[in-house]
This record gives structure tokens, sequence and C-alpha cells, in this order.
């Protein structure tokens, strides 16, 4: 693949634009005002977002779709035709963006290959859009979505009007992406392909390291090898030193901890964690800065909320504004969301897929808790590879939930290999857990949560999948009793 990136205003094609990470690069690029086109199999609210701003938008990934660009060439050659393009003309072929999962028999991807047009993979193109900016790039194994929107909206809040790239969406700019006018992009920086190394930043934030990709990565020191390369082209590191592969095999510059004896940087005393939020006094190099208030959940958010200040400080910001950035900082989609009550049953949705995810997330979960009332998590697992590589892991980080409700994996395109399954996983669950319950589909999820759930649970729903489908049907039908009687 190739790897320069023209933004002179040559055309860009995204095969598989409705993806989260491939839909923010083609939205900013959108807006830059240059010509930004894609395909992808299942239309969605972020495909509509990207017609909406002039994007040309394809529901199929066909060969015949690269002929949209046909009136751009001077030339009548046909795509299929095997003349070679003049040089001239080929200039005028778009840039065709690709992210890991487009397999090289895509047919469009092929179509792209024979006529010629430069390759790109979407990494490419954020770390294009990195150097082109004074960037912040928040990488890290766990908490990346919610650090680096945290960092871009107290930006924004602050008038320093950046440009923002995430992994998931944010009400505050209506989705995944924004363009700002200032020097400033806050980007997610993703190692789970290995293309974290494209990556140069004014700013790098390492949040934590752990192998969560063993379809990629065979062993943590392999991880730890792709960080320190990222760490080497920033020009400012900040990481977590309560990580101790952050401490020990990456020394960032600025570091911050929530342990006041580790004399990081950054740290915090005088935590106290609600179940209407947090609160801590900051410190930074041995003196008090003043209060934080979050209304992000648990010791996780804390953390990420201590690399926003760490970040604030090093662009300049007074912590005043820092601090009124954050407090009114409401999370991402997708992490700790609220999505709905009925009946007393309260309706959480959160990505968190990893082991370490489950456990952070779900004590969160008891944190809001009302004494009494049942925590229930609904868990869909996330890769054959990373559930048989974290059998066991997975097994103990259910212990803050009351039930347990499995479902079987989401392949996300993998093969099954028949050496995992969900049934599996919930048998090494319920050796260490009393209440736990396997559904293998959605549908007998749902018509097991109709029946299992009651007043007052707290019903938490887990993984990177399609789990979060069933929320609003579930909702829906328990809604339906009370409309017949009203």
């Amino acid at each position: 693949m190739s790897n320069s990136v023209d933004f002179s205003g040559r055309p860009f094609h995204f095969i598989g634009i409705g993806g989260i990470g491939m839909s923010a690069l083609a939205y900013v690029l959108a807006k830059r005002e240059l010509p930004v086109s894609g395909s992808d199999l299942r239309p969605n609210h972020i495909t509509r977002k990207l017609e909406s701003i002039g994007t040309h938008i394809f529901g199929r990934q066909e060969a015949s779709n690269l002929e949209f660009f046909r009136p751009r060439l001077s030339s009548e050659v046909a795509l299929n035709s095997q003349e070679e393009l003049p040089t001239a003309d080929k200039s005028k072929l778009p840039q065709v963006i690709c992210s890991t999962a487009i397999n090289t028999t895509n047919l469009e991807y092929k179509a792209a290959l024979e006529l010629g047009c430069p390759i790109l993979h979407r990494s490419d193109v954020l770390a294009a859009l990195i150097a082109d900016y004074h960037s912040i790039a928040v990488a890290g194994t766990h908490g990346k979505t919610t650090t680096s929107s945290m960092i871009g909206y107290m930006l924004l809040q602050a008038g320093l009007d950046p440009t923002i790239l995430v992994g998931g969406e944010v009400n505050a700019w209506e989705g995944n992406a924004r363009l700002g006018k200032s020097k400033y992009l806050v980007a997610e920086a993703d190692e789970s392909d290995g293309s974290l190394v494209k990556h140069a930043p004014a700013i790098g934030v390492i949040t934590n390291i752990e192998l969560d990709h063993p379809d990629h990565y065979e062993t943590l020191e392999e991880v730890v090898d792709i960080f320190q390369e990222f760490a080497q082209g920033c020009r400012t590191l900040i990481g977590s030193i309560d990580c101790a592969t952050v401490r020990d095999r990456l020394k960032p510059s600025i570091s911050y901890s929530l342990h006041l004896d580790t004399n990081a940087d950054y740290t915090v005393t005088n935590i106290d964690y609600r179940a209407d939020g947090t609160t801590a006094l900051v410190w930074e190099h041995g003196k008090a800065l003043g209060m934080l208030n979050l209304r992000l959940l648990g010791r996780h958010n804390l953390s990420n909320a201590l690399a926003a200040v760490a970040v604030g400080r090093a662009v300049g910001l007074e912590f005043g504004e820092i601090a009124k950035g954050i407090a009114t900082f409401e999370g991402a989609r997708r992490r700790f969301e609220f999505r709905g009550e009925v009946d007393g049953i309260t309706f959480i949705d959160d990505y968190a897929h990893h082991p370490s995810e489950i456990r952070v997330t779900l004590a969160a979960a008891r944190l809001q808790a009302r004494p009494g009332q049942r925590v229930v998590a609904i868990f869909q697992p996330h890769r054959y590879s990373r559930t048989l590589t974290f059998l066991e892991e997975f097994a103990d980080s259910f212990t803050h939930a009351d039930l347990v409700v499995l479902t079987d994996i989401y392949s996300a395109g993998e093969p099954d290999l028949g050496q995992i399954s969900g049934e599996v996983l919930a048998a090494a669950i319920a050796k260490q857990h009393p209440q736990v319950i396997y559904q293998p589909t959605l549908p007998l999820v749902r018509e097991f949560l109709l029946k299992a759930l009651r007043p007052g649970d707290l019903a938490l729903f887990l993984g990177a999948g399609n789990l979060n489908q069933a929320i609003p049907e579930v909702i829906a039908t328990l809604c339906e009793p009370a409309k017949a009687t009203s």
C-alpha cells in the first residue's frame, strides 16, 4: 500500500466507509471540502450523516463503484480495459482508503488495484492528519475513546476549537469527528493492527498497556515494542505510571497516577467515588491545583481525567479552565451510556470486551447500584481469539455482578475453529460465580431478560459486537403493557 496522502484536492474513496474509524476520517476530509466517496454494505446513521455533507455513498462493494470517477478522467479508457492510463489521468484517480478488515479479495479493492489507484490504509490518512496539526494522540489498551473524547471536549470548552477524531460518538459534536479551525487535533490512536507506529504527534498519551488483540500479537512483548516505537515518535509523552509496563518500559516525560506515593507529576488525593460521579483534589509537581469534579464513574475514569489534566496543562490551560470542561463532560456513547429506564429497570450500554474493562465497568455499576439493587451483566464475547486467550481472566471478571447472562461469541470476521464457544465461557464463569445463564442467540437473550429482569435491576450490556441492538427491543416490549393500560 502507498503511504503518501494528497490533501491538495485529489478524491478519496473509502471501502467500508461506515466503520467508526473510517467514517471519522471521511467526515474531516469532507468538511475540509475535499471530494469524498465510499461504500458500505450496511447503511446507518453515520453514512447518512456523511451523505448530508456531500459524501457519495455506495450501498455495495463492487468494482463498478469506481466508474463514479470516470467523468474526472480525460481518457475514455474503460475500467475493465487492459490499456494503460496516461500518467496525467492516473493523477486524477482517487486515493482508495481501506481498513485492516478489507480483504484483498474484495472486488472493489481489486478494481482499484487494477486501475492503478493509490491504495492507503486508514492509519496512513490519520498519520498525515496528525502531521498536519499540533496533534494530541491518545493510545493505550483501555480508555482511549473516553480519554481522547474528554481531551477534545476540554479543549473545545476552553475555546481552542480543535479538530477531533475518536472511536466513539459524542453528543457535544454529534458524532465521532469534528473539524476545528485551530492548530490543535485530538485523535484516538489504535494499536490493534500495529499501525500505531505511523503516528508522530506533538503530544502522545498512553493510558495503559495489556495484550488485547491476540489475533495480531502473540505476546505482550510484541505489544510493548509497538508502544515503544510510538513513544519515540512523540515530542512529549504523557503516561500513567499506575500501569507498571508504561512506568518501567516507556518512562513517560510527564507522568500521572492515582497514588500520591508514586511521585507522579500529576496525582490526586481526597478522592470520593460516588454513584453520581467522582471528586478529587489534583496535585501538580507536589502543589495542589484544585478540586476536580467528574460525572463519570470509577477509578478508571478518574485516571482518564488526570490524563486530560496533564494534556491541558501541557498546552497552557489554567486548571480552572480544565476543571470547568471536565466537570460537564458526559462521556462517549457506549461507554456506560444510559439507554433508558422502564418498570424501575435501568439499562446501560458499555463497549467493555476485555476482562480488565469488564471488571472496572462492573465495579462502576456496583458504585451506582442502590442497596438491594441487582447488577445484571449481559455479555457478548468479542472474537474467538480473544475469548480463548483470556478464558481464565474472563471467568474471574464478573465478581461485581449478581447475575451474568452470556450469549455466543461475536466473530468480528474471525473463522470458528471449534476451540471455544460462548457456552464454554459460561461454564468457566459458572465455576466462580453462582448465577450464570447461557443463551446462545440474541432473540433468546431478549426472551430470557423479559422474564428475568425485575424492578430495581441495573441491566448492563457489555461487548463490542451487536448485543446492544437488543436494548431498544427489550425496552419497547416492556413498555407495551404500560401502553395497553394507559
